[in-house]
């Protein structure tokens, strides 16, 4: 499986049962190059092709299924491996240039207007006006997952939970287009839909001469990874999911209909099988990381406690994009943390509360699992279950829901084994209470002071 993340790129081999047989990892960073910043999709390719190069002799590899980030797309040409434009970063600071003009209502997109180019359209109705050129060498816009599934397959299709990612292309309800594809005339680019699950084809020949990899390696559609981490908990039950990463995505499953609230950052993504999932969201990863600093040291759960008695709170946002606050800038208020285990107890405290308040405005009552990064940190769910007493949370013990989601589409298979569900013990943080009540306080008030 090839998950591209927003900060690390990941190739892993699965067996038969589900079981790691191997694990690559490599950082990603976009790159501020001639005409914009973008994504250096050349790097990321040449790595995959040594990985697999690597592999080829130890691993029966038998299908590649790429998982990537959202808000992401390629403008590919008329020629193998042709890019009619530079692939775009959604951090990319962009001029409105009339976008609203055109943007649709998100009662159709359930897609929040976000800054820079995390709404999809925007990046697309930017670069037809700004690069018009470039834009009409464009045979394909093809979504994250898809292009990397293109350059293995030479197949192009479109995939519904990467188009349905605050992308302002799709109306999830409606399961079709939004009218900005038609406004815009980009329907003739969109290739055919197709499930996240689909062979779209197998490894091209001269892939296949150059890996080492079988020439019959099935190349999977792919999907948004996300929606990935979603897939083993589609199963009827109610419960909201917290994938935790770059971004923390609380995911409401089988929650009861609700309004949406577009100023807090709600949205509708689409599930691999077409539903909407009302899901809330904030740059947890990259927050938790700036509130750390370079040096991460766990902490303790006394630096949790001086830190709540001390009164030093961290108010948001320390990302510059997304999440319920954007635009309120970052503050460290009260006595200032000294030591690396302090920050490391202010950022999970900062990360636990902003959880909870997505939460809160979601499905408030449901169980919550949480999976991903933050399952590495000893105290982030602990922290999560005391702010919400007498509600049931729970860690995965597997920290990859894209790995595992990766294996259910390459196989069509449920996994052999569900993953185990720990409970999260609340931890006892005298003042804890007051200490979030005043948190709350001064973030939905931002001009508020001590």
């Amino acid at each position: 499986m090839l998950d591209i993340g927003k900060t690390n790129i990941k190739l892993t081999a699965l067996d038969e049962g589900a079981g790691v047989l191997a694990e690559a990892r490599c950082a990603n960073a976009a790159v501020n190059l001639p005409p914009y910043r973008q994504h250096d999709v050349e790097r990321i390719w040449h790595w995959l092709l040594e990985t697999l190069r690597a592999w080829a002799g130890r691993f029966d590899v038998r299908a590649i299924v790429p998982v990537t980030h959202g808000a992401t797309a390629a403008l590919v040409g008329a020629c193998d491996h042709d890019l009619a434009l530079p692939v775009l970063d959604y951090e990319a600071e962009l001029p409105e240039a009339g976008y609203q003009a055109v943007r649709p209502p998100f009662a159709n997109t359930c897609s929040p207007a976000l800054p820079a180019g995390l709404n999809l359209g925007r990046q697309l109705h930017w670069q037809q006006q700004a690069h018009a050129d470039g834009f009409q060498r464009a045979r394909h816009i093809l979504l994250y997952p898809q292009y990397w599934a293109w350059r293995l397959s030479g197949v192009a299709a479109s995939e519904l939970t990467s188009l349905g990612c605050h992308t302002d292309l799709w109306q999830p309800h409606a399961r079709a287009y939004s009218s900005l594809v038609s406004a815009m005339g980009w329907e003739p680019l969109m290739p055919p839909l197709h499930s996240a699950g689909a062979v779209l084809g197998v490894l091209l020949p001269e892939l296949a001469r150059q890996t080492g990899i079988r020439a019959d390696c099935r190349i999977i559609c792919g999907i948004h990874d996300s929606n990935a981490s979603l897939l083993r908990h589609l199963d009827g039950g109610r419960k909201t999911v917290l994938s935790t990463g770059t971004w923390v995505i609380a995911a409401a499953i089988n929650a009861p209909p609700q309004t949406l609230n577009e100023s807090l950052d709600m949205l509708a993504n689409v599930s691999a099988y077409g539903t909407p999932v009302s899901c809330m969201r904030f740059m947890g990863g990259r927050e938790f990381s700036v509130l750390t600093g370079a040096e991460q040291q766990v902490c303790k759960v006394a630096d949790l406690v001086h830190i709540i008695a001390r009164g030093t709170l961290a108010t948001p946002c320390f990302a510059a994009i997304g999440g319920p606050f954007a635009g309120q800038q970052g503050r460290l208020l009260g006595p200032q943390p000294r030591t690396a285990p302090e920050r490391y107890a202010l950022a999970t405290l900062y990360c636990a509360l902003m959880t909870d308040y997505c939460l809160a405005q979601m499905d408030p009552d449901a169980p919550v699992v949480v999976e991903g990064s933050f399952t590495a940190n000893p105290y982030f769910a602990a922290v999560l279950a005391a702010l919400r007493p007498g509600r049931h949370v729970t860690v995965s013990d597997d920290a990859s829901g894209t790995t595992s989601g990766g294996w259910m589409l390459a196989t069509g298979k449920p996994l052999p084994a569900a993953p185990e569900l720990r409970p999260a013990s609340a931890l006892h943080l005298p003042g804890l209470a007051a200490y979030a009540r005043h948190w709350r306080d001064i973030c939905c008030a931002p001009h508020a002071t001590l």
